[in-house]
């Protein structure tokens, strides 16, 4: 095993159930989408509020310009902590996040939004990491088989991690493992068994710039 990051699985007992990403039941059939009862919000090229849309179309055909984060955690030896995505969700499944990506919604900061999702994902409370702040933004555009696409302006966040102990949710994340942040990027080669992204990617390319 490389000395230099270690995967811990996730399991979870419901593993063929149906996730929050609408992945489909086993006898093909389709299931229900929570995404559908969802909303995102639209905006222009400058992050500027269009108005809400639903989350499901948003990223369906050819998608809706929405608002987005990506916040990457680091621990005080510059490692990062990746996140696989969990086989359940519709777009980009089982591929490694870094740390978190997700929307805001409608009144919502992209710290307050950040703060949330580490703790629903992983468990990580305010009182485990500092200076949680935005660094970057960018908009961006995917597709992802004929399953879907993003079409967001991310805002990419940052911050330390104090106390490293997780407590992911495997409905969330398949895995997880501290990776040193700058070999990541400079020897994508020892890594290319990892699937990142492409949100991580970019963000990850834009701080080597």
């Amino acid at each position: 095993m490389n000395p230099l990051y270690h995967v811990t699985a996730m399991s979870t007992d419901d593993e063929g159930a149906p996730g929050g990403d609408g992945a489909p039941s086993a006898d093909g059939a389709d299931d229900y989408h929570e995404n559908a009862e969802q909303s995102v919000i639209a905006v222009d090229e400058n992050d500027e509020e269009q108005g809400l849309v639903n989350r499901l179309d948003a990223h369906t055909g050819d998608g809706t310009r929405h608002r987005a984060f990506t916040s990457m955690l680091f621990d005080e030896d510059d490692r990062i902590l990746l996140a696989q995505r969990s086989p359940k969700k519709r777009l980009w499944d089982t591929y490694w996040d870094g740390t978190v990506a997700s929307h805001p919604i409608k009144g919502q900061t992209q710290v307050e939004a950040t703060r949330q999702r580490l703790e629903e994902e992983l468990g990580v409370t305010p009182d485990q990491y500092d200076n949680l702040r935005v660094t970057d933004r960018f908009e961006y555009k995917r597709y992802y088989m004929d399953e879907g696409l993003e079409h967001e302006v991310c805002a990419v966040l940052k911050a330390t991690l104090i106390d490293t102990s997780l407590d992911p949710d495997p409905e969330e994340v398949g895995g997880y493992m501290w990776v040193p942040y700058e070999r990541l990027h400079e020897h994508p080669r020892w890594y290319r068994q990892l699937r990142l992204c492409p949100w991580f990617e970019i963000a990850m390319r834009r701080d080597f710039e």
